[in-house]
């Protein structure tokens, strides 16, 4: 049978008791388990051979199961866990991971870095989700709640830990408050707008008048609006990774098509009369350079003639954008307080600062867009698609709360349907006696016919009620 204990201390002697004393006796600990397939030898103490023999026995049956986990393997600290195996193994959208290396190091390792993976227990995790609450807000607690999930996951399929306390069930993990996306009104879009540079103002069309995002609405060229056509296509997006502005598709890695309004049309003809299109050449999706032949191809610079740029001529970033022009429009059409005078870290002179204003965001236009194409009864899978959703469960999910409530059409459009059906006669109720046929008779397929058109089967005299007709 594998797997043994060793006493390094004393052997046995000629009389066949262990109790010659080795050359390593006293010297490091007594006894060593060593011998089963796939684990380490591990030492202990004198007097815990009991121990030992505990060890011998758990460590053979977790072996035979395939179900081992080394604890010693869990004193590696999480931090090195994340930098030397968990992080170097992510791949993905650059920006994305920009923002997880960003979440990891600000709001996990501070507070559990310089703890053993075996050491983080559900108790420990409920104080750190407590020193959290102050620090972050719910939503974004949801966010960091999973990568540690994840970190632990990975962990446990390492074999590093025997379990992740993540998912222990007296533990209540973050949870995102419902809101409701708020739609603006007409006049608070025009006040904002106003207070916008002038080259700037179109992009408050472009978001309320075809619900594009932030950095879809950046990296929209003139090649993208169809004037002929009707329609705006949304092929890319203007992105930070790393500090560095990028072009890539628009999020969900899908390009869509929205349907453009006489309004925005008119709007956009006015603004590229006025501000002629810059050609911008950006990085398609990663800007660090390519090590490889696919990486080259894939990260190839491409230009655009983009509606928007800044004084320079170049891409505009978007987080930039908001803090030196969209929070001050805010400020100016009193959507949130003016900005208050703070003293710089370096003591030379002051700068003013703005309130955080998540809620008031770019997005906010996107929401009125919804709003208004739900509202004028619009089908919730095409507004689902202009917006650029992964399904209209999203939109209806987010948006719902803007259809409008129910004003008797249904029940007018099953009496119209009604109406239209042609009575049903006696002679051709199920319950009147059908006429008896003689063996060997072919029965009437007309007949047949009529009875199964009053079966549960959809009629050719109305609509399928099961489908979307709206």
């Amino acid at each position: 049978m594998p797997g043994y204990i060793e006493d390094r201390w004393l052997k046995k002697g000629p009389d066949g008791k262990r109790n010659v004393r080795t050359s390593l006796y006293g010297v490091g600990k007594r006894y060593k388990v060593a011998g089963i397939p796939g684990v380490r030898a591990r030492s202990f103490p004198d007097r815990q051979k009991k121990a030992a023999e505990d060890w011998l026995a758990t460590a053979l049956s977790d072996s035979n199961k395939g179900e081992f986990v080394d604890p010693r393997d869990g004193n590696l600290l999480l931090r090195e866990y994340v930098e030397k195996h968990w992080w170097p193994s992510r791949t993905g959208d650059p920006a994305t991971l920009e923002t997880v290396s960003r979440r990891v190091r600000n709001q996990i390792l501070p507070y559990l870095g310089s703890l053993p993976l075996r050491q983080i227990k559900v108790d420990t995790l409920r104080q750190w989700l407590k020193e959290l609450e102050g620090v972050i807000s719910p939503g974004t607690a949801v966010v960091v709640w999973g990568y540690l999930n994840n970190i632990l996951d990975c962990a446990v399929d390492d074999e590093r830990i025997r379990k992740n306390p993540c998912r222990a069930k007296t533990i209540k993990a973050p949870v995102k408050p419902p809101t409701k996306a708020r739609a603006w009104t007409r006049e608070r879009v025009a006040a904002v707008q106003a207070a916008l540079p002038a080259a700037y103002q179109v992009l408050v069309d472009i978001g309320a008048g075809a619900g594009l995002r932030h950095g879809e609405a950046l990296g929209l060229s003139e090649d993208d609006v169809d004037f002929e056509a009707g329609v705006i296509h949304v092929r890319r997006q203007v992105r930070s990774v790393n500090g560095k502005p990028v072009f890539s598709l628009p999020k969900g890695n899908k390009t869509r098509v929205v349907p453009l309004s006489d309004y925005l049309a008119a709007r956009i003809r006015e603004h590229i009369a006025a501000f002629s299109p810059t050609a911008v050449t950006l990085p398609w999706k990663d800007p660090r350079p390519p090590t490889t032949k696919v990486e080259a191809k894939e990260r190839a610079p491409q230009t655009h003639r983009l509606l928007v740029a800044n004084s320079n001529k170049a891409a505009v970033r978007a987080n930039m954008w908001n803090e030196n022009y969209w929070k001050r429009a805010l400020a100016t059409a009193g959507v949130i307080p003016q900005p208050e005078k703070v003293v710089r870290k370096d003591g030379r002179g002051t700068r003013l600062v703005y309130q955080a204003a998540h809620e008031h965001g770019f997005h906010c236009l996107r929401h009125t867009y919804a709003s208004v194409q739900l509202d004028s009864r619009e089908n919730p899978v095409a507004v689902s698609k202009w917006l650029g959703h992964a399904d209209a469960a999203i939109t209806l999910r987010v948006y719902g709360h803007f259809l409008p409530d129910a004003d008797g059409r249904g029940r007018q459009a099953m009496d119209a349907w009604f109406a239209s059906s042609p009575p049903v006669s006696a002679s051709s109720s199920l319950d009147a006696p059908c006429d008896e046929i003689a063996e060997g008779e072919a029965p009437d397929s007309g007949r047949l016919r009529a009875v199964e058109g009053d079966s549960d089967e959809t009629s050719e005299s109305g609509p399928d009620l099961g489908e979307d007709v709206a």
